[in-house]
């Protein structure tokens, strides 16, 4: 599909002065956290100095028991992949990179009688490494007759394990779509049953597996499992909840600081039209670059984040098309004697826009690479060109087809902006060619994008379609194929399927980037599963959200 953004002329237009006119407003649901996290308390210097020193003791501990595995298979399958969903990978990259690097090196000399569950793992766990392990090391849990063993069906952890792994599959293996629906099948029995000890565990997994996943989210969850097993390692259990409170400070401090900027802003006040959604940005940033190291990376992402929201909201729930024009004007110019153009609403933001990338200029002028700051203006200016298209649309009440609608509207997603600005403080892993390879638009961002755009509309149409609204992907689809809303459900969620194999085969061996700029790619799409899978939980935050947003950012693990 091409998906080239269209290009519209934008006429130069003169000052229109604002003045009270009928907008379509969305009335959306007000913020919910306060000033929560407006403050931040840290431990004192003393306690802090004893936790980092117990993790620094606690990660030999763990290093030595990756040492100690080596040469035993099922332990180390078991210790590495405990490792990765206790979100402490960052910890131990270099020494799963070669404990996985060997264990592919002697993946053909693999026991013929290995079980299901090691099987599965070992194979999960080379493919997210990169390795194209062949998937046909499954055709030995298949009878004669080429179904998969009804006897595998008593090895409940197997069967999950399987599960797990065959979301790893990319195009044409049919070996994985057979065990997929074969699992899915069975596994959803035992999510019934109340009184199996794992039924816990498959809920989860047939609602969103691993890979699918977010660390960060993740991690809490698992550390509880992990916690119940009777055979974990208590040294990785501790570390476990060390780190991720630990991390827990930061992130309160990092969303303090934060919170401050946003109130400087005073956006609530002066754009009340916007969704106030701060909090529900940070732990959305957080699903995309957790890690310490790229604290920077994730302060801008926020930032930029903020800013999309703001924008978005006035241009499809706000301004009228005389004042969209001038800010996409101002935009496109992205001058300061601009702002004397636009009506006193949009000003602030102005300001404010153009204020957050000089600070992201001054950061990185600071290590030289001003060019990241560059290729991430120029990608906002295509976001804000996308909107700009769909306010005209709406404006004229013109339902696109659904190729043309898709065509702006992987832009409009704004999932490759929000990529290149992660990468913008990620430190010396990330060159021109990183930037480069987004704008081109390779299978695996393009993929990202369709995630990002379908998911987001299958999850807000409905609301957004209560006011005057641009068409979305599924109104586009029912008209022009003449189907029902579930028939284009069904047709989207295809597409979101086979965009899923594109992202997994582009994670194969010899990758174009290095792996920690493609993890960025891919969490901005599995991102998508805990903002959209439910429903809209980004505009309309309830409970369950709030609770699980509190879990990472407020109430510690228990040690």
């Amino acid at each position: 599909m091409s998906v080239s953004l269209p290009v519209t002329p934008i006429p130069t237009t003169q000052r229109v002065h604002h003045q009270e006119v009928a907008r379509s407003t969305a009335n959306y649901p007000p913020n919910i956290w306060g000033d929560r996290f407006l403050t931040y308390a840290p431990d004192d210097t003393v306690t802090q100095e004893c936790k980092a020193q117990k993790i620094k003791e606690l990660k030999e501990e763990v290093r030595k028991e990756l040492k100690a595995s080596a040469h035993k298979s099922p332990e180390l399958l078991k210790l590495i992949d405990s490792i990765q969903l206790l979100g402490l990978t960052y910890h131990f990259e270099r020494e799963i990179e070669e404990a996985l690097k060997d264990m592919y090196g002697t993946y053909s000399l693999v026991d013929d009688n290995e079980d299901l569950t090691n099987a599965s793992l070992r194979f999960r766990l080379l493919r997210q490494e990169g390795y194209g392990v062949p998937s046909d090391v499954f055709s030995k849990f298949k009878d004669k007759e080429g179904n998969f063993k009804e006897s595998l069906i008593g090895d409940l952890p197997g069967m999950l394990a399987l599960y797990e792994a065959t979301h790893l599959m990319v195009h044409g293996e049919d070996i994985l779509e057979e065990a997929l629906a074969f699992t899915t099948a069975h596994l959803q029995s035992v999510a019934t049953d109340p009184n199996n000890p794992l039924s816990k565990q498959v809920i989860r997994a047939l609602k969103l597996s691993i890979h699918n996943g977010v660390t960060s989210v993740g991690a809490r969850h698992y550390i509880s499992i992990y916690q119940e097993d009777g055979s974990h390692n208590e040294s990785l259990l501790k570390l476990a909840k060390l780190d991720f409170n630990l991390l827990q400070s930061l992130h309160r401090k990092e969303l303090s600081e934060i919170t401050r900027w946003w109130k400087g802003l005073d956006f609530a006040t002066k754009l009340p039209f916007a969704r106030d959604r701060l909090v529900e940005i940070y732990f959305s940033a957080l699903g995309v670059c957790f890690e310490p190291q790229y604290s920077l990376s994730l302060r801008f992402l926020t930032k930029v984040a903020i800013m999309i929201t703001m924008v978005d909201d006035i241009y499809d729930a706000y301004g009228t098309i005389e004042e969209l024009t001038l800010l996409t004007e101002a935009i496109e110019r992205w001058d300061a004697s601009s702002i004397d153009q636009l009506p006193d609403y949009m000003k602030c933001f102005y300001r404010a826009l153009l204020d957050l990338y000089e600070e992201m200029e001054q950061e990185m002028a600071k290590e030289g690479k001003l060019y990241r700051v560059h290729y991430a203006k120029e990608l906002m200016k295509k976001q804000i060109q996308s909107y700009f298209v769909e306010a005209k649309w709406s404006n004229q009440g013109y339902i696109p087809t659904f190729d043309e609608y898709m065509s702006n509207g992987v832009v409009s997603g704004c999932c490759s902006l929000l990529i290149a600005t992660s990468f913008v403080g990620m430190g010396d892993i990330v060159t021109k060619e990183s930037f480069q390879w987004v704008l081109s638009r390779p299978t695996m961002i393009g993929a990202s994008q369709i995630i990002c755009r379908l998911m987001d509309d299958m999850a807000s149409h409905e609301f957004e379609q209560k006011r005057v609204h641009v068409a979305s992907s599924v109104e586009c689809y029912m008209k022009q194929y003449g189907v029902s809303k579930q028939e284009a459900y069904d047709e989207l969620n295809k597409q979101v399927v086979k965009a899923w194999k594109d992202i997994n085969q582009e994670c194969l061996k010899p990758t174009p980037v290095l792996m920690p700029i493609i993890t960025r790619v891919l969490n901005i799409a599995r991102m998508m599963n805990i903002l959209y899978k439910d429903g809209d939980e980004f505009t309309h935050v309830g409970k369950q959200r709030k609770d699980l947003i509190a879990s990472i950012l407020i109430d510690p693990v228990p040690m």
